[in-house]
């Protein structure tokens, strides 16, 4: 795409970002008979080298994730609307296995299958691994209502929809720039009621939101190329096993704190081998390698809300590891709360960290 510029009288909204975040926000917009553009530079990659999957089990502990069924309640029918209106397939129906390493992890999750929140989603009915290619002594749990998202393809088959309807800006947004009137926002020829930043972690070079506690978490993925192995479902261990056709598998991921670059590592790649090298017993081609700053929050919800000084401004991020599920959810909400006044829950609202921009 090339840079392209419109010229606008008033808008309602300026949105900064157009990973899953801004889309889903962008969706609402549309839904309600907005009007508005979108800024991308493709700098931040979280989105697309995501591996895309919702499931409502945290799998290390058999513990039920965050708002799980509101989240797939809206999620869903979100991905759906969506590939009708973009004609193209991003939702793949995909169960997902995880590998028990010992009879205590199978009597766990008998014990987890029995609270409320669990019970629809974890089948008791355990899995006797056949596939000599896979490295698995005990049984296999099966997760129900789970799959996976093509985030990449989402992503760009939705920047060509924006593009086509004049809508995207292919260029960096310069914050020094962004004006600020009493009851609107102008940039550039650009005049609208409300700017929202969807940025993920390119959030910290935000003058307005920096301050918030987003911390970014470094994730890497190995795409495998393993004609022997022939599975058609996620395996879950140490890692993570996502088949991608053609007798390719994405393996992830890590979690580096301390790294905020999108350069894979050899470090990353020799881990996810070693966990890998447990995991399966059959020979495999590295392809390719992929890195990117997931938008994580100290206390591991999203950030979502009005800057504390500007009215005209908000933020929408901190999806963290699962924002294909979060990502539909919490920009209702956040519409709901520019348009109509409704209060965000608060435990996404970023008043809860107030006190960061005053000290």
């Amino acid at each position: 795409m090339v840079s392209v510029s419109y010229f606008y009288i008033m808008i309602d909204y300026i949105v900064v970002g157009s990973g899953l975040a801004g889309i889903a926000f962008c969706e609402e917009l549309e839904a309600n008979g907005k009007t508005f553009v979108v800024f991308e530079d493709g700098s931040q990659q979280s989105s697309t080298v995501a591996g895309g999957l919702y499931n409502p089990v945290i799998l290390k502990r058999f513990t039920p994730v965050w708002n799980a069924d509101e989240q797939l309640a809206v999620a869903l029918p979100f991905y759906q609307k969506l590939e009708k209106k973009l004609n193209a397939s991003f939702d793949e129906k995909l169960a997902v296995l995880r590998r028990f390493t010992a009879i205590e992890e199978q009597n766990m999750w008998f014990e987890a299958s029995d609270q409320p929140k669990l019970s629809k989603y974890l089948d008791t009915e355990l899995i006797t691994n056949k596939n000599d290619a896979v490295n698995a002594n005990y049984k296999l749990g099966r997760v129900k209502e789970t799959g996976r998202v093509f985030t990449e393809k989402l992503l760009n088959s939705y920047r060509i929809y924006l593009a086509k309807e004049k809508k995207l800006f292919d260029n960096r947004f310069h914050y020094e720039k962004l004006k600020r009137q009493d009851d609107s926002v102008s940039y550039e020829d650009i005049q609208a009621k409300k700017i929202v930043f969807c940025e993920g972690f390119g959030i910290k070079q935000n003058p307005y939101f920096a301050y918030l506690p987003l911390n970014g978490t470094k994730g890497e993925l190995l795409y495998i190329k393993a004609p022997e192995l022939k599975i058609d479902y996620v395996l879950k261990s140490s890692v993570f096993l996502i088949p991608q056709g053609n007798d390719i598998y994405t393996v992830g991921a890590t979690y580096n704190w301390k790294d905020k670059t999108n350069l894979p590592t050899v470090e990353a790649k020799n881990e996810l081998v070693e966990k890998l090298d447990k995991l399966i017993n059959c020979n495999y081609e590295i392809i390719d390698q992929v890195a990117g700053i997931r938008p994580t929050v100290i206390d591991r919800r999203p950030l979502v809300g009005k800057h504390p000084k500007h009215s005209t401004i908000s933020v929408l991020n901190g999806l963290g590891t699962r924002g294909v599920m979060i990502g539909p959810t919490v920009a209702k909400q956040l519409y709901a709360y520019l348009e109509n006044d409704i209060e965000l829950p608060q435990e996404i609202n970023i008043k809860r960290f107030e006190e960061l921009l005053i000290n």
